[in-house]
């Protein structure tokens, strides 16, 4: 079955307007401009904008993102221009599913929403997993479909170093998921008892929180307490720094439309080749086959630059994982393998060129 098809240059500009529609409705959401202003602090030698607000007669600071976000630097110079318009959001976000865009699950939906609503995304946070390949459609203008769209659980990641240092916190991540459904409990780590990482529901909803792993020996296997996200846990991972070292931003087709941080769609194809040689799940390992497959062909045609660079930094990352990448690309799809294969043979030549 053919789980992927291009949608219409139209459907992309609406789902490109839904974006930035999103985008302002979330600066619109996290900072009440009546109540507080933004300000330049310098950390570390980096300029950041903080809002801040007076509570109770305390001024308290929210982190809102780097002075280099020309992004996030536009938006507080309009802030007072930006208005949420929730119901025209809803009806693009219908348009987009009548037009083949997927939907997300409810329970999937509730979740991230509320994890953005608490403030995740904007403490740095990404959503990875299946969730997050659903948020590829629309950037690269793909109508998906089938099994790699299937999914039980949510993915969420963030760096240990931005968490301990962002300086901003949100509610603990079991009060924000029993907000969405009050069975979430909490499932106790294999490595430690004491924190947690992993949060299932009545219906076996499974919610992941990951983080790359340190490095050192020290912290191998061990789960990680967030200080962004008051001190739940983190499972490390992995591979994962390399996954969400470069983001971008994408929708969530759900009720008004759920602005979220995904990893960059051709790092997310790497990392999928790469663990697919790593998983004993021989299901979930064709699954990420699957979905790797299809962001090469996307990649092939919208993005083969930035294909050929994910596959480049994966592989100058050491032997270990030349061998994992050479085994995953071995497992694609004859026609995804060869759309990679010419990705990279025309980037090798490029730069042959240049070199000249």
């Amino acid at each position: 079955m053919n789980v992927m098809q291009e949608i219409d240059l139209a459907t992309q500009t609406m789902f490109a307007e839904l974006l930035q529609r999103s985008l302002d409705a979330e600066f619109d959401e996290q900072y009440d401009e009546r109540g507080g202003t933004f300000r330049k602090k310098l950390s570390k030698g980096r300029m950041y904008w903080h809002h801040q607000r007076r509570v109770d007669g305390k001024v308290v600071s929210k982190y809102v993102g780097p002075v280099t976000d020309k992004s996030i630097s536009d938006r507080v110079k309009r802030f007072a221009d930006i208005k949420s318009d929730y119901k025209a959001r809803q009806e693009i976000v219908r348009a987009l599913l009548a037009a083949g865009l997927p939907s997300t699950d409810s329970l999937s939906g509730a979740v991230v929403q509320a994890m953005w609503k608490a403030g995740f995304f904007r403490l740095r946070g990404v959503l990875i997993g299946t969730v997050a390949f659903q948020a590829y459609a629309g950037p690269l203008g793909l109508r998906l479909k089938g099994r790699p769209l299937q999914t039980q659980d949510a993915d969420f990641a963030q760096s240990w170093g931005i968490s301990e240092n962002i300086g901003d916190t949100m509610p603990a991540v079991l009060q924000v998921l029993r907000e969405v459904d009050p069975t979430f409990r909490e499932i106790p780590n294999i490595n430690d008892p004491l924190v947690t990482t992993a949060y299932r529901n009545a219906a076996s909803y499974k919610v992941d929180i990951l983080t790359p792993n340190r490095g050192s020996n020290e912290h191998q296997g061990k789960p990680a307490k967030m200080k962004a996200l008051s001190g739940s846990g983190a499972q490390p991972l992995r591979h994962l720094d390399y996954l969400i070292h470069q983001t971008e931003r994408s929708v969530l087709l759900y009720g008004g439309g759920i602005p979220v941080t995904i990893p960059r769609a051709e790092r997310y194809a790497v990392h999928k080749v790469i663990v697919a040689v790593e998983r004993h799940d021989q299901v979930k390992s064709a699954k990420d086959v699957m979905q790797a497959s299809i962001l090469v062909q996307a990649l092939h045609k919208h993005r083969p630059l930035e294909l050929a660079d994910a596959w480049q930094s994966a592989w100058a990352a050491g032997p270990k994982w030349k061998e994992k990448l050479e085994a995953g690309r071995e497992r694609l799809p004859d026609d995804a393998r060869e759309l990679l294969e010419d990705v990279l043979a025309r980037s090798k030549a490029s730069k042959r060129r240049r070199q000249k």
